[in-house]
């Protein structure tokens, strides 16, 4: 059987796994839903989520990959025969981001050359985002570099493609993020009315849980806020963290390395708060604080950037060149996940599995281009939304597979082979369980209750909330 490749150390696994984790869903979602839910009130409650229900997800995923030494596809069926079809569906998630994710990544590049070049003024033009995605062959373009670039990380195999990568760019990430959040906490704006306000009055309202008007139903719906933020930034039910954990040596504590990811994971998280709250603040007040996704970052940012004057360019190509790199490590694990399981399943070799998943990628990436374009529709999602290709896949992979995997995960751990199979991974080696009792415990019980209510909410069937 031929030798597993493995990081070359805990440092190397968790910047990996880290760079997974830190992806678009830290910038452009977690500063919206933290403005929205009370400030304070979202950190304390994710806080809290994080070292139960995050600490217990990710660490059952990174034990199986490591105790099977299997990607998503074929780990389960490992764990316990006839759990195939659990690994179909978690390979399956990131076979459908993939696409989308690099089309929103070739949005990101395109953007960052827009500012380099000196343009950042355009990109802050009403109407530039829309006439620039429902283009035929620019969206396309980028697509297949930013595709292109995943791919020649990936084709580098674990050790030199994604470890070297990622003690590479995680640190100059995370160097950007804090000095554009210190920048954005100096700012003052002056508007039209004359009214002042500043980067320390964005940070008060970020920072200060605001129990104004809260009921108990509004508390829920700040914790299932919460719980998926946290669901859809630690990369669970994805893949990765199976395909990460099956490449992490038996001699680096499990729990110590899970413990850093969240740390790091979070910080990130609340440093784009930072970075993004109160520069909105500053510029647009208080009803430019109530834009999240694309309409953030493509939209609300560059107009803010616009209005800096000349820093506003300099501080626009260092945020899209941070958010580029927070694209690319979050791509490049999605795409291993995809290709360790072609690896795996078909015997095919890291080389003919890279090019086939690329190939699936920018066939159906250019699909999610046109989408705005000459495929262009419109469909009403179960949640009420309303969206096209892109965000129909979205929701079909993040709504409904990604709990129903979670789900299915904790029934098979928590109940089949029980949470042992768990903690004995994790004290192979001597080294202690720490919090075994809140881990037992969410993954047999709350969890798989809070990951239904997430389930429910996600298909339309939770409307209070």
């Amino acid at each position: 059987m031929k030798k597993r490749h493995s990081f070359g150390g805990s440092i190397g696994f968790v910047l990996a796994a880290a760079g997974s984790a830190v992806g678009l869903g830290n910038i452009w979602r977690f500063p919206y839903l933290a403005a929205k839910d009370g400030g304070g009130i979202f950190l304390v409650v994710y806080l809290v989520l994080s070292v139960t229900f995050g600490f217990s997800l990710l660490t059952t995923e990174i034990a199986i990959g490591r105790r099977t030494r299997q990607s998503p596809l074929t780990a389960y069926d490992h764990v316990k025969k006839g759990w195939r079809p659990l690994g179909i569906i978690s390979c399956l998630v990131p076979i459908l981001i993939m696409p989308y994710y690099c089309a929103i990544g070739g949005w990101v590049l395109k953007y960052l050359i827009v500012f380099i070049s000196g343009k950042g003024l355009d990109a802050a033009n009403d109407g530039f985002f829309t006439s620039f995605i429902s283009s035929q062959y620019s969206p396309v373009f980028f697509t297949i570099v930013f595709l292109a670039a995943t791919t020649f990380v990936i084709l580098q195999g674990v050790n030199k493609g994604i470890e070297a990568m990622s003690k590479i760019l995680m640190p100059v990430l995370l160097l950007l993020i804090i000095v554009i959040a210190v920048f954005s906490l100096t700012l003052t704006h002056k508007d039209a009315s004359g009214t002042i306000r500043t980067g320390l009055q964005g940070l008060k309202i970020y920072m200060l849980p605001d129990f104004t008007g809260i009921t108990p139903r509004d508390f829920l719906s700040v914790v299932v806020d919460a719980m998926g933020q946290m669901f859809y930034s630690l990369s669970i039910a994805m893949g990765i963290m199976i395909a990460y954990g099956s490449y992490l040596g038996d001699e680096v504590d499990l729990t110590k390395s899970v413990i850093h990811i969240e740390i790091f994971d979070t910080l990130i998280a609340f440093l784009a708060g930072v970075m993004v709250i109160p520069a909105v603040y500053a510029f647009m007040g208080r009803e430019g604080m109530s834009s999240s996704g694309p309409g953030l970052m493509f939209i609300s940012l560059p107009k803010v950037f616009a209005s800096m004057g000349s820093i506003g360019r300099v501080i626009g190509i260092l945020f899209f060149f941070m958010v580029f790199f927070a694209a690319l490590t979050s791509s490049v694990s999605i795409m291993e996940a995809i290709v360790s399981s072609f690896m795996d399943e078909f015997s095919l070799s890291r080389n003919k599995a890279s090019w086939l998943e690329f190939s699936i990628a920018a066939v159906v990436g250019t699909i999610v281009c046109l989408g705005y374009n000459i495929l262009f529709f419109t469909i009403k999602l179960p949640n009420g939304n309303e969206g096209q290709i892109l965000d129909l896949l979205d929701y079909i992979s993040n709504s409904m597979l990604m709990p129903v995997c979670s789900i299915l995960t904790c029934i098979l751990i928590g109940w089949v082979v029980g949470p042992s199979y768990v903690t004995e991974e994790i004290s192979k080696n001597g080294e202690p369980v720490y919090r075994k009792g809140i881990l037992t415990v969410m993954i047999k019980y709350i969890a798989p209750v809070m990951l239904s209510v997430l389930f429910l909410q996600s298909m339309g069937l939770l409307k209070g909330l």
